[in-house]
């Protein structure tokens, strides 16, 4: 139970900095959507939908190694050469992409079907960029519990993506979906800039030399990972590239604005799910014996789905206010939040169940699982899309997490019987 409580604990913690600085972020979507037309939003939400997939790619699922290889490191000094090594591995991943991305910046935004406007990707690769290099650290933070520093980074980054927003919009009065890029840029960098004098700061043993034993260890853990993070996370966003591209081009770009912002509605499950996330993968990937280890994971389990259950009908009551977040233009999407909220709930089961093989060291069961919501989702999304528009897209969405719930189910059980 003292484990229970340490994890409430930190999830709480971690939920109170992530709330408001999610709160704070999510100012930006009753603002955005009442300066921005349907389709200018429909480009950021496109745009925002392709990020997650370069940070999977280019995070190569390091940080989900760093906290197993942590929890069994032999003393602070292996610990120490862990962090480097792959932070050193993932910051060369993210200078060589940025590169790739300026030299091919026309193409590929011609590409994307922004052939006019190639400022976009560099801005989408510059943000990725800087985000990869800091996700080390800030899985450092996590796996040390410096919550408190944690939070204070974020919450800065925050601010000054809100503030910039503002400046652009209202004082100096410009349009289109560049400035919300250019925002976050600058917030990514204001990240960078807090978390590098602690790193300098810290005395490494062994100094800024790269493990590749290490290295080579943690990759195989983590390369499924990888593999099933870039399927995950195309099962996640895919629906909002099948809205891009599967509806007429006269109104693709307004269905993915509307769609988009109704997807903000259902954000405060994903903000549970993610301040849990938070606390949770440090904490279950640590060492654990067989026996402690499913009696925490079960627990958790009933705790999340209560408080999931919760949120739901909280927010299913209050959805008459809820609505009013978004810009007028963009309310007639809100009769898919109960769908999403659904999608975002079973997330968070999936990601529960997720430890159990990760903790078993059988990473590749994660390919199975996100791997058969890719497909689940390609499939709902190719036949519901051209007759229902985004509505379409909703369902895939929650068709997608379904499937990965009753595989990992599968797959847990099978462990639960070799043990």
């Amino acid at each position: 139970m003292n484990g229970i409580k340490t994890l409430a604990g930190d999830t709480i913690i971690y939920g109170l900095s992530t709330i408001v600085t999610r709160m704070l972020n999510y100012l930006m979507v009753p603002y955005l959507t009442r300066v921005m037309g349907t389709g200018e939003y429909g480009i950021v939400t496109d745009l925002y939908s392709l990020i997650p997939f370069a940070l999977v790619l280019l995070t190569m699922g390091l940080e989900s190694g760093y906290f197993r290889f942590a929890g069994k490191a032999d003393g602070e000094g292996e610990k120490n050469r862990l962090f480097v090594t792959l932070w050193r591995t993932t910051s060369a991943a993210a200078v060589l992409f940025w590169m790739v991305v300026f030299l091919f910046r026309a193409p590929m935004s011609s590409l994307l079907g922004y052939g006019g406007n190639p400022e976009l990707i560099l801005l989408t690769g510059s943000i990725v960029a800087l985000d990869v290099i800091t996700a080390m650290p800030f899985a450092r933070l996590r796996e040390q519990r410096r919550r408190v520093r944690y939070a204070t980074i974020r919450f800065a980054s925050v601010v000054v993506n809100l503030a910039l927003c503002l400046f652009f919009y209202s004082v100096q009065r410009r349009t289109g979906a560049s400035w919300v890029l250019e925002a976050n840029l600058a917030a990514s960098a204001v990240s960078l800039g807090l978390l590098l004098p602690g790193l300098w700061k810290f005395r490494w043993d062994g100094g800024w030399h790269s493990d590749f034993a290490i290295l080579k260890r943690v990759m195989v853990y983590s390369l499924p990972l990888l593999v099933s993070g870039i399927a995950g996370t195309a099962g996640e966003f895919i629906d909002r590239q099948m809205v891009k591209w599967l509806l007429p081009p006269d109104e693709a770009m307004g269905a993915l604005g509307i769609y988009g912002a109704t997807t903000k509605l259902a954000v405060i499950m994903i903000l549970f799910t993610q301040m849990y996330r938070l606390a949770a993968e440090p904490f279950f990937l640590a060492k654990f014996g067989k026996g402690e280890f499913e009696r925490q994971s079960n627990l958790a389990m009933k705790l999340y789905i209560a408080v999931a259950a919760l949120i739901f009908v909280v927010v299913m009551v209050a959805k008459p206010l809820v609505v009013q977040i978004v810009g007028e233009d963009f309310r007639e999407g809100s009769h898919l939040l109960p769908i999403l909220l659904g999608a975002n709930a079973l997330a968070g089961v999936v990601l529960n169940l997720s430890f159990r093989y990760k903790q078993a060291e059988r990473t590749w069961m994660a390919i199975a699982v996100t791997g058969t919501g890719m497909i689940v989702a390609v499939a709902v999304n190719l036949a519901l899309v051209p007759r229902m528009g985004y509505e379409g897209a909703a369902w895939a969405r929650l068709a997608c997490e379904a499937a990965m719930v009753a595989v990992s189910w599968i797959l847990v059980s099978q462990i639960k019987k070799e043990i």
